[in-house]
């Protein structure tokens, strides 16, 4: 009975380490087949202080509502870094430390991938978003770090800490190459990165070795572009 137990102790102890090893998701997209307000994918990092962010992920849907594009949350603010794509007036959103900027004219078009890259950074406290390559102007959110420990979801938008999840703001369609990195990324790196070009990867998250967790249904399939 004991050795069953120290088997059983040892099987746990090699799946506990095995979920937590990083995962190369080159040339795959996470899939959102349907609303929810539980389906959602947790990115973990131990990163705990931000004086500086880039985020930049592509997207695919066909949504014709509001919807979250990435959401992080600490105890002290549950939109410390959000991209939200606001469908009544048209605007990419990106909140930092619960503060919003507001970006308009983007050619958000249903069922094609779009590149979005998102700045910000604690100095100045202006933020950026480049949209398909092309920048945005610059505005002032916020000059406070983002401090604490973090949730990073893809799919749910987070009212709190890790939950207060909303269907209607929920994501639906398909998600890849998301990486953030813990400094402002120069224009030609972000033109690298929307190019799919040799760019440096995410120092903080990264496609090519990602620490992740699934929670309900969320697929991971393999990248679908157009053929040529």
């Amino acid at each position: 009975m004991q050795h069953f137990k120290m088997k059983s102790l040892l099987l746990l102890v090699m799946l506990t380490a095995c979920a937590a090893t990083p995962r190369d998701l080159s040339g795959k997209m996470f899939t959102f087949p349907q609303q929810s307000n539980t389906a959602r994918v947790r990115l973990i990092t131990s990163r705990q202080d931000f004086s500086a962010v880039t985020v930049c992920h592509r997207s695919f849907t066909d949504l014709k509502r509001d919807h979250i594009l990435f959401s992080m949350a600490t105890p002290s603010a549950a939109n410390d870094f959000l991209i939200y794509w606001d469908h009544t007036n048209t605007e990419i959103e990106p909140h930092i430390r619960d503060k919003k900027a507001e970006f308009g004219g983007r050619d958000y078009k249903p069922n094609m991938w779009h590149s979005i890259c998102s700045t910000w950074d604690s100095e100045s406290g202006l933020v950026q978003v480049w949209f398909d390559g092309l920048p945005s102007i610059r505005k002032f959110v916020s000059g406070t770090n983002i401090t604490g420990p973090s949730i990073i979801l893809l799919g749910q938008e987070q009212d709190s800490h890790g939950g207060g999840f909303d269907i209607r703001q929920s994501f639906v369609g398909m998600m890849s190459d998301v990486h953030m990195w813990d400094y402002v990324l120069s224009p030609c790196e972000i033109q690298k990165y929307v190019d799919d070009l040799n760019f440096t990867p995410g120092n903080v998250l990264n496609w090519g070795a990602m620490e992740f967790q699934i929670i309900d249904r969320v697929l991971i399939e393999n990248k679908q572009m157009t053929c040529q």
